[in-house]
């Protein structure tokens, strides 16, 4: 392919044709109060099952479900150096006959177990595009939109203080990243918005001070919209987005350069058969995703490969919205045929709201929301497929949840938001999402464990452990915990449960090669436990759903 060269004026001008009927995310309607509960408020919705835990965070103090509110357009952060710490933020509307909203956010201290619904940050005041990140040292930034189309990011250490705020440009659909890298651009955060919607002439911005100040606003070549970023091992930043009917890709390699002019060295179209699918089906006035780009940052020889999600509104079959997918091996500069990871064999159904992460051992995990199941519909349910060969094959589509009305609950917006995320772990995969399971829109934290028996452990030290796992899990009455150490050692294995409370521990002497453990749950209740090991040089932890 080669690279594009078109004027700016002519970017513009199809970027604003495609976008002709889209609002702006600005106030339309005042606040209103919660309305008058005429009935006893019952138990937030939770599911556990074999293959997925899920748990509504946008609940009350007791646990329970807010009723005749909305929470939609969910974003997730996880603490680097503490999984334990984890916030989902999205656009919280108090009161679904007004669509004012605000900034709603849930933090877990005990890997998802549990979550305490906040007040919505700056509560009273419109807030909506939420998109949370972490930095290396675990700070968590919350970028959210103002009625003003200009950006706040809001950070905390503790997650319980959100008052620290940082004006940082910013427009509608924006997305933001931080490097967690270990080179000089450590803690840079770039963010990138649609230009039209703005209160400045561009569509990006940059911070290399760790967030205290950003940079003014400039341009991404082409101005792709409704898309992501996301950072490679070295720091090299990559964007992709839609432009008028295409997808597409571009890298820069100057992006980590503190004060340097930012450049876009690689710029392609990336044919995923069909144009973005938006405003139609499960979710008319709004995305049914958007563009995702993600990079694989392991220590494979799949390091650096790049790969685009779509929802796209095939042109081949007249598939509504299919999710598509597609691969470069070299950094961008060329990509694969697009593919499907819907293993419907239709196209009548409608996958929508995809979501893509890489896991540190390059898994790539895919979650979408699929109407297979009921033709003839728009009712959705949770759908994943993995790949363990950077994306040539992929598992069997899985169901994760049943199915669930899309259409309830409307804020005075026919939509659900604009995207979901998810963040992978060698184990498993964190997804924040929202679905009408109560009747209305709520937000969800699902984990969904990854069923290998042996998973690689690679990036722990290398005078530690090469594999753990824990298996069967979930669990029932037992599981049995495998390790492979390279030497001879002392391990201390500690687990405790939801409330951070430790129910179990040993010493274990190991001698270098396999060790089988065999670990009694019969006694615990349903839920999510954290299983900790560590030695003199070394220390993981990895989680156990149990479910009987």
């Amino acid at each position: 392919m080669k690279t594009l060269l078109f004027p700016l004026l002519l970017i513009a001008s199809l970027s604003l044709d495609a976008q002709s009927y889209q609002y702006q995310e600005t106030k339309d309607d005042d606040y209103l109060a919660p309305a008058e509960e005429r009935s006893p408020r019952k138990k937030g919705y939770s599911f556990i099952s074999d293959s997925i835990f899920t748990i509504q965070v946008n609940t009350d103090a007791e646990g329970n479900n807010i009723p005749a509110d909305a929470a939609n357009e969910t974003s997730i952060a996880i603490d680097p150096t503490n999984p334990n710490r984890m916030v989902i933020g999205w656009r919280q509307f108090d009161n679904i006959a007004s669509n004012f909203r605000q900034a709603g956010i849930a933090v877990s201290t005990d890997l998802g177990g549990t979550w305490t619904n906040l007040p919505p940050i700056e509560a009273g005041l419109f807030r909506s595009d939420p998109v949370l990140a972490t930095d290396s040292e675990g700070k968590f930034y919350y970028n959210s939109l103002s009625d003003n189309l200009f950006c706040d990011v809001f950070t905390s250490n503790d997650l319980e203080d959100w008052s620290d705020k940082t004006y940082a440009i910013g427009g509608d659909k924006q997305w933001m990243v931080i490097d967690q890298t270990d080179t000089p651009s450590n803690g840079h955060i770039y963010a990138n918005w649609k230009a039209e919607f703005s209160d400045c002439d561009g569509n990006f911005t940059r911070s290399t001070d760790g967030g205290l100040s950003y940079e003014a606003c400039s341009f991404v070549d082409l101005n792709p919209i409704r898309g992501t970023l996301a950072i490679d091992a070295e720091g090299g930043l990559y964007a992709a987005g839609q432009l008028g009917n295409g997808h597409y890709f571009l890298r820069s390699e100057s992006a980590r350069l503190a004060g340097s002019e930012i450049e876009w060295e690689i710029q392609r179209e990336v044919n995923l058969k069909g144009r973005l699918a938006q405003r139609d089906g499960p979710n008319p006035g709004g995305m049914l995703g958007q563009v995702w780009v993600a990079v694989d940052n392991s220590s494979e020889e799949t390091k650096e490969n790049v790969y685009i999600l779509s929802p796209v509104v095939r042109d081949d079959n007249n598939d509504p919205s299919d999710m598509m997918f597609s691969r470069s091996t070299n950094q961008g500069r060329t990509w694969s045929e697009a593919i499907s990871i819907a293993d419907d064999n239709s196209n009548a159904h409608w996958q929508w709201f995809g979501s893509i992460s890489v896991a540190p051992n390059g898994r790539i995990d895919i979650t979408w929301l699929d109407t297979r199941d009921n033709p003839g519909t728009l009712l959705s349910s949770l759908y994943y497929s993995y790949s363990l060969d950077s994306g040539l094959t992929w598992s069997d589509n899985q169901r994760l949840s049943e199915a669930f009305d899309p259409h309830l609950g409307w804020p005075q917006q026919q939509k659900m938001g604009d995207y979901f995320q998810s963040i992978s772990e060698d184990d498993g995969v964190h997804l924040a999402w929202a679905a009408t399971f109560n009747g209305e829109q709520d937000a969800y934290y699902s984990y969904i464990p990854f069923g290998r028996t042996i998973s690689s452990v690679s990036h722990l030290n290398p005078e530690g452990i090469s594999a753990l796992s824990l298996f069967p899990n979930p669990a029932q009455e037992s599981f049995n915990l495998h390790l492979e150490a390279k030497t001879n050692q002392k391990i201390a294995l500690r687990i405790l449960n939801s409330d951070a409370k430790l129910i179990q521990q040993n010493y274990l002497s190991v001698n270098q090669g396999s060790l089988d453990f065999p670990i009694n749950s019969a006694s615990w209740k349903n839920g999510v436990y954290m299983v900790h090991l560590a030695s003199e040089t070394w220390s993981v932890t990895r989680r156990i759903v149990v479910l009987k």
